[in-house]
């Protein structure tokens, strides 16, 4: 430093602070909490719609419905063999 001169420290922000760090806060968790939204919606129950939908479009009563039969669980009829 030249001369006279003397630094100036700045002041620590001791007003708004909290107030600063919650609104801070709050941006970063629901930015997370829409972003987990997202991906629970895109991997999760999309891809268990796409099975359910699967599982019904090839689902076949009337062979489970044979099978559970002829294995004896039916009081109400007798199996096949």
């Amino acid at each position: 430093m030249a001369g006279g001169e003397v630094s100036k420290t700045t002041k620590p922000q001791l007003r708004g602070l909290l107030a600063g760090q919650i609104k801070w806060n709050i941006i970063i968790a629901t930015t997370t909490a829409v972003a987990a939204a997202i991906a629970q919606k895109v991997f999760v129950n999309d891809q268990r719609k796409k099975d359910y939908a699967e599982f019904y479009r090839t689902y076949d009563i009337e062979k489970s419905f044979n099978q559970i039969r002829n294995k004896g669980l039916f009081d109400s009829c007798e199996p096949d063999n």
